[in-house]
């Protein structure tokens, strides 16, 4: 071989080592950056993904937190109202204990089998006989009475006889007032009305309400009657302007 040709072999295989070189270089240096924007792209891929997980376990504990607080608030929401129907109870309890402990202290007022005897002036006797009384609370000075009897005598003329549902009993002013379902029974006479008022210091009784006097020959009715204990006399009082309050009518 010619030196001419080995020198043109020389440098074409210089040649090639520089550009194998250059090739070797340039894609080394290439390789070489994808994986480190690789490895980066993975961390950003593991950083997100971690950012996400932290995220939702955040809102989870978040929302948890949420939850305990909102059955807290009910809870104690409902302790309240308990509490408070608590309260209510036993103040209704208290109330019907002071009830209990009222109607208690008002027992010693009731008197059973009541019996009043009282004159008047004139000699004539009043007794009134009950079931029942107990103190009014208006005035201690009356007496409300039950299923009540009473009778009126004298040692010169014929004795009355009454009875009602209820009465009053004012033992100052000496007055009886007989109410519901009232019955006046004297001699061959039948009174009946709602309320008979008798005056002991007076010895003039009133009834009114419904009156009916009844004896063998008659029947009346009246608004109301005025009845002289002392001489059995009847004197009927209809109200003024008002027509038909008086009716008799005879029995055969």
């Amino acid at each position: 071989m010619s030196l001419k040709s080995s020198i043109q072999v020389i440098i074409l295989i210089i040649i090639f080592i520089i550009i194998g070189g250059v090739y070797l270089k340039y894609f080394s240096s290439k390789n070489i950056l994808v994986s480190e924007n690789l490895e980066k792209t993975e961390e950003n891929f593991e950083k997100i993904f971690t950012n996400d997980e932290n995220i939702k376990k955040e809102n989870s504990v978040s929302q948890k937190a949420k939850t305990e607080n909102k059955l807290d608030e009910e809870r104690n929401t409902n302790d309240l109202v308990s509490s408070k129907k608590n309260v209510l109870v036993k103040n209704k309890n208290l109330e019907n204990n002071k009830s209990l402990i009222n109607n208690k202290n008002e027992m010693p007022n009731i008197v059973k089998d009541v019996e009043y005897l009282t004159t008047d002036k004139n000699g004539n006797k009043y007794k009134i006989l009950a079931t029942s009384g107990r103190t009014n609370k208006s005035n201690i000075n009356i007496l409300d009475l039950e299923n009540v009897n009473g009778e009126i005598t004298s040692d010169k003329r014929s004795s009355i006889y009454i009875t009602s549902d209820f009465a009053e009993y004012n033992s100052s002013s000496l007055e009886s007032k007989f109410y519901t379902n009232v019955i006046i029974n004297y001699e061959d006479k039948k009174i009946t009305c709602e309320k008979f008022d008798i005056n002991m210091d007076t010895n003039v009784a009133i009834a009114y309400n419904n009156v009916v006097v009844t004896d063998p020959k008659s029947i009346m009715k009246a608004n109301n009657i005025t009845l002289n204990i002392e001489t059995k006399e009847i004197e009927i009082n209809p109200e003024k302007n008002k027509k038909n309050k008086v009716k008799i009518k005879t029995i055969q």
